[in-house]
């Protein structure tokens, strides 16, 4: 560094009289890069994605594969055809083909996953101008395409360890589904450790957990948007279940159940489609808790987790203009 300051007072002409060096911005600097972050998400994603092969079998990782495959080649293809840089090894795609596939039940077509990951790819992100310039969570965009293209495939469930053991698949029926059709709640514990049907990371909610905590004690997420989402996920549930505990889930059951842990610590946490401003985070996260209950207790689907987070990702915009901070000596409108 000393090398590069007197080179730049030597060129500067100011010699020993110059002692402040003023440059552009980064003034600080960090080792940390985009493949370190995506990689390091995708480390985290590595409990969730051992539970749901432990739990369904080797059928999830051909899924996880075949979605991380549509992604990762999806978006070599658009940057080659538009004439950029290729960066579609940065972990980037790799990381909407995982979370993807997370959101999809365990039996679902080969051919829809892959659909589903160009899509996500192709039309939430690189349409956009790539990494950094989507508006909505390009994951979730690709699981909303596949649940408007295959309602019936999506929402087929099996029970956990049949097709991992090899006995055949046996339709089940999704916690959710059961508290909202049938008045059946299931036990917190069997949530927690994963031992229900559903999508293939939202089963246990440990293993997101796990994962969670790891990329706060990186410092890849800002804690007010796990803790505002699950927050009023937890205290607006609580709200109806005080009103009427027989007819609606406890707080815990929200929490736990669904894509919940999935959606909390892995998409509202998303860089590029959450806000930018402390306020904007807060009111992001608490609204799309609140709006995932609505939509769980009173709309037509028995989960919210996913069109909650797309409605206030076409807000961020908005959150970020009315929340910034007034600079200082900025003069009143």
């Amino acid at each position: 560094m000393a090398d590069t300051v007197e080179d730049v007072k030597e060129a500067s002409g100011a010699g020993e009289k110059t002692g402040i060096v003023v440059s552009s911005s980064p003034h600080v600097l960090t080792t940390e890069n985009i493949p370190r972050i995506m990689y390091s998400v995708v480390a985290a994603l590595i409990p969730a994605i051992g539970v749901s092969v432990y739990l369904f079998g080797l059928r999830a990782l051909l899924l996880i594969a075949v979605c991380i495959t549509g992604a990762v080649g999806s978006e070599y293809a658009v940057q080659r055809l538009r004439g950029k840089p290729v960066k579609a090894w940065d972990g980037s795609a790799a990381i909407t083909g995982i979370l993807l596939a997370l959101t999809l039940p365990p039996g679902f077509p080969f051919f829809g996953a892959f659909l589903g990951s160009v899509f996500a790819i192709v039309i939430a992100k690189q349409i956009f101008g790539g990494l950094g310039y989507n508006i909505f969570n390009p994951a979730l965009l690709g699981r909303a395409f596949l649940q408007a293209t295959y309602p019936v495939l999506i929402t087929t469930w099996v029970e956990p360890f049949a097709s991992a053991w090899g006995v055949d698949a046996v339709s089940a029926a999704t916690p959710l589904a059961l508290m909202k059709f049938e008045g059946r709640l299931s036990p917190h514990m069997a949530l927690f450790f994963g031992n229900v049907a559903g999508s293939l990371g939202e089963t246990s909610a440990l293993a997101i957990l796990a994962g969670g905590l790891y990329l706060r004690y990186k410092g890849y997420i800002n804690w007010k948007l796990p803790l505002g989402y699950l927050g009023a996920v937890a205290a607006f549930g609580g709200i109806f279940y005080l009103i009427n505990p027989a007819r609606y889930p406890d707080p815990l059951f929200h929490v736990l159940s669904g894509g919940a842990m999935l959606g909390a610590w892995f998409m509202v946490t998303d860089m590029v489609t959450s806000p930018t401003t402390p306020s904007g985070q807060w009111i992001f996260a608490v609204a799309a808790g609140v709006i995932a209950v609505v939509i769980r207790l009173f709309g037509g689907l028995p989960e919210g987790v996913m069109y909650s987070i797309l409605l206030m990702n076409a807000v961020v915009p908005l959150l970020n203009r009315w929340t910034r901070p007034k600079v200082f000596g900025e003069a009143a409108r």
